[in-house]
């Protein structure tokens, strides 16, 4: 009984060597191989590309500083811009200008002959315009251009229109149109099939 169990022991010995063999050899290969993946990037263009990213992060803080500027510039720039909600509202302010500045300089200027849209001026703004008409003399003219331009709002002459008087003073009569730059937004967009 022990030879048999020996030879037995041997076989299934011998069976086992066989198949672990063949497992590790034949049956598994794909597997078991180990693949050795390159690197990416080499060590020398990681720092290269680090030396680049802080240059670039380096100029930050000068545009920035340039962005800021800017900013304040445009600010003092857009100072004079007529604020409103609506175009009607933007022409009643530059309205109250005219009579306030003609009040000061001793005109009698009433009320409005002409108001127009809101026109688009370049493209980042709108331009609004009234137009006005009062008896004066010379003098008080050229002092109520000279107190419109020295307003604070973006507001300029437009047409102007004089005409002499009949009467003993002297007096002309006038008709001119003043503009107001608005923001985009209050001027209308345009309609159309290349729009």
């Amino acid at each position: 009984m022990n030879g048999k169990l020996d030879r037995r022991l041997v076989y299934l010995l011998v069976s086992m060597a066989v198949s672990v063999v063949l497992r590790y050899t034949f049956l598994d290969s794909s597997s078991s191989k180990v693949v050795v993946v390159a690197p990416a990037d080499s060590i020398p263009l990681a720092e290269q590309r680090l030396d680049r990213l802080r240059r670039l992060a380096a100029t930050v803080p000068a545009k920035e500083a340039m962005l800021k500027q800017a900013k304040a510039d445009l600010a003092v720039r857009e100072k004079g811009i007529i604020v409103a909600d609506t175009g009607a509202q933007a022409q009643a302010h530059l309205l109250d200008i005219i009579h306030r500045v003609a009040a000061s300089a001793n005109l009698d200027a009433r009320g409005a002959d002409q108001l127009s849209e809101v026109r688009p001026l370049g493209a980042d703004y709108g331009i609004v315009s009234v137009t006005e008409s009062f008896t004066c003399g010379i003098e008080q003219l050229v002092n109520f251009l000279a107190a419109i331009h020295a307003e604070p709002e973006i507001v300029s002459t437009g047409d102007i229109h004089i005409n002499g008087g009949n009467d003993k003073q002297k007096n002309i009569h006038v008709r001119l149109s003043l503009s107001g730059v608005v923001p985009k937004s209050l001027a209308p967009k345009k309609k159309g099939p290349g729009v």
